[in-house]
């Protein structure tokens, strides 16, 4: 029986360190403490980017790639700390994507769940899983896992929207798969607005149950939910950290709307200035109306307009103000999957 180390110095520790390499074993003692943090420590920093900037340059990419050469002629917003990674946090990605009147971006389906928030634009159009939907500014629209989806513009101008996607969630797992359909635009199976009238109204099939993890609505019109907004900012008691804040929610069990990815809107009233928050979720945040200021613990405040953009990572302290009149915000993170694995958190000051 081979006799232990007795590792006497610095010296002697070093060459016990380079067997045990050689071997494909580390001392954990070497590691622990960032292994097991004393608090959450991501990698992605705050970040903001200005609409002004961004859109003349999505301009020049729709001149210079058409969207059946690019497939999808995105431009992926990358966090200044994770470039070259697609990513906008740690665990969430998004892009700003572009279709020009007359254009088809290519049907394909993928197992990363993708939510459209729309920035710009009228006539354009999502199909997903055989039934189209038309786009308008503020629109929240669903792509799940694993469907058929392409998108198109039968209008005028160009037409904008954020893609959202949990594409580092599903990276890490090394769980993706992608395919592309056979046709240029997939066939529709169900007329516009099905979904919308079938699970949307406050209203379900008898008898049917669901077995998807992801809502069966879709498109979530930004109509609706600005008019929920505006009511509640008058009735409700404002929540002094969060302001207005509603969550898309999954009609069918009253979960959120994807297994992976939390959307969110809230309204700040004129004047309203939220309390400092955290939270372990990383979220992307862009400012849909009005103006605001958005103040990250120990970093200079930003001044948001509309369209802006501003990666927030987890458990950064942040606070909202609305500046000029009402904001309202649009939002999306990993939450869901922190409240499923037991992780979330959450600090109020």
């Amino acid at each position: 029986m081979n006799e232990p180390h007795v590792l006497k110095n610095s010296v002697d520790r070093s060459a016990f360190y380079k067997e045990l390499d050689a071997l494909n074993l580390a001392p954990l003692w070497e590691v622990l403490k960032g292994l097991v943090p004393a608090d959450p420590r991501p990698t992605a920093a705050p970040y903001a980017w200005q609409w002004t900037t961004v859109r003349p340059q999505l301009l020049a990419a729709g001149g210079s790639i058409s969207a059946e050469e690019a497939e999808r002629r995105v431009l992926v917003l990358e966090n200044p700390k994770l470039r070259g990674k697609s990513q906008i946090t740690d665990t969430l990605y998004a892009g700003l994507q572009l279709i020009l009147p007359g254009e088809v971006a290519p049907a394909h389906r993928h197992t990363q769940s993708a939510l459209r928030f729309v920035l710009e634009g009228s006539g354009g159009y999502t199909a997903v899983a055989g039934e189209r939907t038309t786009m308008h500014r503020g629109d929240l629209i669903l792509t799940p896992f694993w469907t058929w989806h392409d998108h198109g513009h039968d209008g005028t101008g160009p037409v904008i929207w954020m893609d959202c996607l949990d594409v580092p969630l599903v990276g890490f797992l090394k769980t993706g798969f992608r395919e592309e359909h056979a046709e240029a635009a997939q066939g529709t199976s169900r007329p516009e607005g099905y979904s919308q009238a079938m699970y949307g109204s406050g209203l379900l099939p008898v008898g049917q149950s669901f077995g998807s993890l992801t809502s069966p609505v879709f498109n979530y019109p930004y109509s609706r939910t600005r008019e929920a907004l505006h009511r509640l900012a008058r009735t409700k008691e404002i929540d002094p950290h969060l302001g207005i804040c509603l969550r898309y929610v999954n009609p069918a069990n009253g979960d959120w709307v994807m297994p992976t990815l939390g959307p969110i809107m809230r309204l700040l009233p004129k004047g309203f200035s939220t309390s400092m928050y955290r939270s372990t979720d990383s979220a992307v945040f862009v400012l849909v109306e009005g103006e605001a200021t958005i103040e990250v613990e120990g970093a200079t405040p930003v001044k948001l307009k509309e369209n802006d953009v501003f990666a927030m990572p987890g458990w950064c302290a942040y606070r909202l103000h609305a500046s000029t009149g009402e904001c309202v915000f649009f939002s999306f993170s990993d939450r869901p999957v922190h409240e499923k694995l037991g992780l979330f958190r959450e600090e109020r000051r």
